[in-house]
């Protein structure tokens, strides 16, 4: 069931919770909902989308809102999985890109995050529908679409080889969630009304946000 605007919020499809209560939407009637999803190793999520989420999770848990994180992947598997997400939960810490990006701003501690994502966390449901990508697969690949690929530097070539193997296991690998709420990226926010229906799919910057929560509350 796909979700759309104005109707009956379709359930998340996730594979594990690694902090919090197992919940979904028809156990959370009554409450306004939000769904952060987000990824590992994406930046934007760490610097803006997550902190947002537990603002909002502070001022209005007790007034009525439920906030929930689900990671996603929908590239760099190595990273985006449940052992790094594990690992956030746990112990706050990055990786990759955020991990690059966050230090280099002078917002971790220790490479770890300052504060606790305070609301419970999942996993998207992957399913992956064929065989492991090889190495003859991705060689044969970059010999058929990138023919210079000798001529690059080391680095370039590994960067081109994890390129290839991203594109191949975004063929095989479908995150449940984030396909059913037909999201762009990440971060990207799900908002569900007290009656269980969809109200908004949000991709990015979301500054107006605690204005639509404080309305659906108020409905």
């Amino acid at each position: 069931m796909k979700a759309q605007l104005g109707q009956k919020t379709p359930l998340l499809s996730v594979s594990t919770w690694v902090q919090g209560t197992e919940t979904n939407f028809d156990r959370l009637l009554g409450r306004v909902v939000l769904v952060e999803v987000f990824q590992v190793n994406c930046p934007g999520c760490f610097l803006y989308a997550l902190p947002q989420a537990a603002d909002l999770h502070r001022k209005y848990a007790e007034h009525g809102l439920t906030v929930l994180g689900v990671a996603t992947a929908f590239e760099d598997f190595d990273k985006n999985n449940l052992e790094n997400l594990t690992r956030l939960a746990e112990n706050g810490e990055v990786v990759g890109e955020t991990l690059r990006v966050l230090s280099r701003q002078d917002k971790l501690n220790a490479g770890r995050l300052p504060y606790r994502i305070p609301f419970p966390l999942a996993m998207d449901r992957l399913t992956h529908h064929r065989g492991e990508v090889n190495d003859n697969v991705i060689a044969e690949f970059i010999q058929n679409y990138i023919p210079d690929f000798e001529q690059q530097s080391k680095e370039r070539q590994q960067q081109l080889k994890q390129q290839a193997l991203n594109y191949f296991q975004s063929l095989d690998y479908h995150a449940e969630t984030f396909e059913r709420f037909d999201l762009k990226g990440t971060p990207s926010h799900i908002l569900v009304d007290k009656q269980g229906i969809l109200r908004d799919c949000a991709f990015g910057a979301y500054p107006e946000l605690e204005m639509r929560i404080l309305g659906l509350l108020q409905e």
